[in-house]
């Protein structure tokens, strides 16, 4: 049970309703942490037009998944692993890849070096070291993908600490996380 509220439709007020109504339009339904941000339309309205305005950018969305899943696995929130296990098969990515994903690497080289930056901004708190930058833009990412992956890891991290604080309950076929919480 979710130590937050997860704003249910039948209960929301109409502006709780409305961004509701926007996400399930497109999502044909509205996931568990996303009834949770409800409690602040404000917060809410923040998380989806981030969300919407990255995935504008040049990252591709296979890559922007194995970022999430590297990152959820290396935060231990089973809600974001089990969500983007799902999200990521239907962007393409295979069991085998998943599973790399997960490891902190991917079987495709370029898309490597991005998890394996994104794992090291996490870990080393933003400060990475000048060879691990070199790293990823030695595979192929210019300085404004290096900012997108930054702003993709920013944005898993608030989703890994939503879902973490609250306990969201999971409601995506359930992953268990490889590593102890």
């Amino acid at each position: 049970m979710s130590r937050i509220t997860t704003v249910e439709p039948a209960t929301a007020n109409p502006e709780q309703k409305a961004l509701f109504d926007a996400i399930a339009s497109q999502l044909g339904m509205v996931p568990n942490f996303l009834k949770v941000f409800a409690n602040s339309p404000a917060a809410l309205r923040a998380f989806l037009g981030l969300h919407g305005i990255a995935g504008e950018g040049a990252l591709e969305p296979r890559t922007r998944e194995r970022i999430a899943l590297a990152l959820a696995e290396q935060n231990s929130c089973q809600y974001c692993l089990s969500a983007h296990t799902a999200i990521g098969r239907k962007a393409g990515l295979d069991a085998a890849e998943i599973d790399a994903n997960r490891a902190g690497t991917s079987r495709d080289a370029k898309a490597a070096a991005a998890v394996t930056f994104a794992r090291a901004l996490v870990e080393h708190k933003g400060e990475v070291t000048t060879a691990e930058l070199l790293a990823v833009r030695n595979a192929g990412y210019d300085d404004g993908e290096i900012v997108e992956i930054i702003t993709h890891v920013g944005m898993n991290l608030l989703t890994n600490i939503l879902g973490k604080a609250s306990r969201v309950e999971i409601d995506f076929p359930k992953v268990e996380l490889k590593q102890a919480a």
